[in-house]
């Protein structure tokens, strides 16, 4: 069974250009080593964050009540967004 999968990414010219003056000069091994490490740092990155928050509601009496998610996603600019969407 194959343990890689081939997948297209849309990214912006400036990105690829970066990407590419880094393998050229020897700071990367290839495009695809490239992006597979960026995808792997993003994925740890989320699931540390997933992982603090689920500790710190631990300490702190639990899951988000509907009022206290209403009142994160207001201060964080997403409330009318959330509600326009729902």
């Amino acid at each position: 069974m194959a343990t890689t999968q081939k997948v297209t990414v849309t990214l912006q010219v400036e990105q690829v250009e970066s990407i590419r003056a880094l393998v050229s000069a020897g700071q990367a091994e290839t495009v695809s080593g490239f992006v597979q490490h960026a995808v792997r740092l993003a994925l740890d990155d989320i699931g540390g964050w997933a992982d603090m928050l689920t500790e710190a509601l631990e300490h702190t009496g639990g899951p988000m009540t509907d009022e206290e998610r209403a009142w994160a996603d207001d201060i964080l600019g997403r409330g009318a967004a959330r509600r326009g969407s729902g």
